[in-house]
């Protein structure tokens, strides 16, 4: 194994540090347990995004600058305190802090951990196998809150606050993970280092480059309706009565029905080309939040798993896109150009659907969701569709 290789599986403990999530699972439950709404909910999710937002793009361009490894001890530090912070902290906005804090953490690892990924392939000349290790560390993220979801559910049980105190450990593994990471020696080129080249850079990428506009914005929205998918997820249910437990366990179903699909992802790009991959995932994830809506039942369940299966899918096959249309130089702050997009989307429109759910209905917020992800990705695409160019 080369030295850029070994950073791979400490990529996978960051991921996991991240991913193995002992309070997704029943933090609805804990927050409505601390007298919120889901109207207050999606506002608190929405701080977070806007935490994110505020630090994404110059996190990125950090990473570009001041190298991935230092941008990722950062967040993987930040994400740590986010979450001891949480562990003793009770009521609205004493969740706000310790939320601004997880955002901004956050905000330090996306993008940089890509692009980790992408420029340890380049260094070893191994470019083309970008999809399936992406798509072997969304399965490994997956894997492991899939396991975090029945070890949440029954820790809650203990009570809801327990799964905090145990998130707090599990964030700590990232710690290590990227202390010892080797920075890819394509950085040893010279950075853009003013924030006026990295506003050319950005500037560059929305009204010079469409391919990367396209790429960037399809990933996006894409990652927008995932994101806002899952806190629909445990209001579904609530709906349709399980218990506290079964949370955790259809919890872990859906997302080991995210890590199997994403270890295929790749050879469903080799298979189905590109354009079919790209019009598959659009009109699939609009399916599932449509169908979801329509049927809030045990029945209902299926399609929150069809949209979950489409989901591994999707996400390492557009982020390779963004990968294949950026230079090594600005790739963390590209790739922390997708999540800024994603989050302030999200701070927009959660709010909006968490107000429908608690005062109209939540087959109303499903319907709403997936009309919108529909009609936005359509638009975001049809410039590639339109020129037959060669994605």
């Amino acid at each position: 194994m080369s030295n850029f290789s070994k950073n791979i599986p400490r990529l996978y403990l960051v991921k996991i540090s991240k991913w193995f999530n002992m309070v997704m699972p029943i933090v609805v439950l804990f927050y409505q347990s601390n007298k919120m709404g889901m109207h207050e909910i999606f506002v608190l999710k929405a701080i977070y995004s806007i935490a994110i937002v505020a630090m994404e793009i110059p996190s990125g361009w950090m990473a570009d600058v001041w190298g991935r490894k230092k941008t990722l001890i950062l967040g993987s530090i930040l994400g740590t305190a986010g979450f001891l912070i949480y562990s003793f902290s009770y009521g609205f906005w004493a969740f706000v802090i310790a939320e601004i804090i997880l955002g901004i953490g956050h905000s330090f690892v996306s993008g940089a951990d890509s692009a980790m990924l992408y420029d340890s392939l380049k260094a070893d000349k191994k470019t083309d196998t970008y999809i399936r290790e992406e798509g072997r560390i969304t399965s490994v993220g997956n894997f492991a809150e899939a396991i975090a979801g029945v070890v949440g559910g029954f820790l809650a049980a203990i009570s809801l606050r327990t799964p905090f105190y145990f998130q707090f450990a599990v964030a700590a593994i990232a710690i290590p993970a990227a202390l010892t990471m080797i920075e890819p020696k394509v950085h040893a080129k010279v950075q853009a280092v003013s924030i006026k080249q990295l506003a050319v850079n950005i500037r560059d990428t929305f009204i010079r480059d469409q391919n990367l506009r396209v790429a960037i914005l399809l990933s996006a929205v894409t990652g927008t309706a995932t994101l806002t998918f899952a806190w629909l997820v445990q209001p579904f249910f609530e709906a349709i009565g399980l218990s506290v437990e079964l949370f955790g366990i259809f919890w872990t179903a859906l997302n080991l029905t995210v890590g199997i699909s994403s270890v295929f992802a790749y050879k469903v790009a080799q298979f189905m080309g590109r354009r079919w991959s790209i019009l598959m995932v659009i009109l699939l994830l609009s399916a599932g939040y449509m169908l979801s809506g329509t049927m809030i039942s045990y029945w209902g369940m299926a399609f929150l798993f069809l949209f979950y299966l489409v989901r591994g899918i999707a996400t390492p096959i557009f982020k390779n896109y963004i990968n294949e249309y950026t230079a090594s130089e600005v790739r963390a702050t590209m790739l922390s150009v997708r999540n800024f997009v994603i989050r302030i989307t999200f701070a927009g429109i959660g709010p909006l659907l968490g107000w429908i759910t608690d005062n109209i209905s939540l087959n109303k917020a499903f319907l709403l969701a997936g009309v919108l992800y529909l009609v936005a990705s359509l638009i975001i695409v049809f410039p590639w569709f339109k020129k037959d160019l060669e994605l």
